[in-house]
């Protein structure tokens, strides 16, 4: 076998072993307080033509055994039926303040934060939704239960309904992954900031840090507010929402979520730490490098040649998709074409790049947003 071909199975065998350092471990709410007493809850959901994504999530308030809260809805000048469907489920609308391009949500969020009577404070996406009855109770136990400071926020699961949905698995890894804190060495790095979707926080730190106010100018403001707590010496907690929370990420068509995670992988990568940085470029190499032994091992190459390869393809796969299932309910299926998938990332990753570094701008929900 030529050395070119031990190489490429060298190089992919190393980056099987180097995923799994990388992604460790993704801890996620397990256990339920009853009989705890929380203070008032003051949900806040920030919305921009939410009307045909935030029903689910009002509903599933509705639906909660713990009804110990308000749910303030900022809406963000939409042109749908947004505040409408709000108020039909009885939440409290409230008008996000003209803002400039790219702060809005932030701003939405400061707004409803400034509105809020709750002594806890719970940002919630409108494209999120609770996933049973017990999910607040097992949120605000978990927050109670690590001191109720700083903040506490989940990634949610992420619920694929249509097939280009599942485009988005490897992106879903690279963010969990890119977030410096699940690697075997735990806390030892930094973490990058907190998730964005759902936010648990007293009302006293969020003052105190300035909250969204004080990250108005950021893309990716859950980052940059997860900073702005550390900044305070506060603690940021992040971990996985399967079982407490999901969401339906860009069901509006393949246009969407290239804009989407261009937007979010514009500027995203720079709060990674370098060490987990290079982690990751070596996963996803190690994962074309195994493809590539592959196919010359079928094409030119003797059986055993062939029969390495195959099993380091078929590793990769399933490493891939119990990597991506940790994160949302993937067809299993599309992981047997995982070089498809790793493709699809790097395109879209090299084209927000390009928006980042040359036009300066991404595009979002109809706004024009400065990087």
């Amino acid at each position: 076998m030529p050395v070119s071909e031990w190489i490429n199975l060298a190089i992919g065998l190393l980056a099987l072993l180097v995923g799994i350092v990388m992604f460790w471990s993704f801890p996620v709410i397990k256990n339920l307080d009853t009989n705890a007493d929380f203070p008032l809850l003051s949900i806040i959901i920030p919305a921009r033509n939410e009307a045909g994504r935030i029903s689910p999530l009002l509903r599933s308030l509705q639906q909660q055994h713990y009804q110990s809260f308000e749910v303030l809805v900022v809406d963000d000048h939409s042109t749908d039926q947004t505040s409408a469907i709000a108020r039909r489920y009885g939440a409290k609308v409230l008008q996000n303040k003209a803002v400039e391009s790219g702060s809005g949500k932030s701003r939405a969020c400061w707004h409803g934060a400034e509105h809020a009577k709750g002594q806890w404070l719970l940002f919630l996406d409108a494209d999120t939704s609770l996933t049973d009855a017990d999910s607040l109770l097992k949120l605000l136990g978990f927050y109670q239960r690590i001191g109720a400071k700083g903040i506490l926020s989940l990634q949610p699961y992420h619920t694929a309904h249509r097939l280009y949905e599942n485009l988005s698995a490897i992106f879903n890894v690279i963010v969990i992954v890119g977030m410096n804190i699940f690697t075997c060495w735990g806390s030892r790095f930094k973490a990058a900031g907190s998730f964005g979707p759902c936010i648990i926080c007293n009302k006293e730190d969020y003052f105190l840090t300035g909250g969204h106010h004080k990250i108005q100018g950021a893309v990716m403001d859950d980052l940059a507010l997860g900073q702005a707590f550390m900044d305070n010496n506060l603690p940021v907690y992040c971990i996985g929402g399967s079982g407490v929370i999901n969401f339906r990420m860009y069901p509006e068509g393949l246009i969407s979520l290239i804009e989407g995670w261009c937007k979010s992988f514009a500027v995203g990568s720079k709060s990674t730490h370098p060490v987990v940085m290079l982690m990751t470029i070596l996963w996803i190499t190690g994962g074309f490098m195994s493809t590539a032994a592959l196919i010359s091992s079928i094409t030119a190459f003797p059986k055993g040649a062939m029969v390495l390869s195959a099993l380091l393809y078929t590793a990769y796969a399933l490493q891939t998709m119990l990597f991506a299932r940790r994160c949302g309910n993937f067809n299993r299926g599309i992981f047997l074409m995982y070089p498809l998938l790793f493709l699809f990332f790097v395109t879209i990753h090299v084209y927000s790049l390009f928006r980042a570094h040359v036009l300066h701008s991404v595009n979002w929900k109809g706004r024009k947003i400065d990087v």
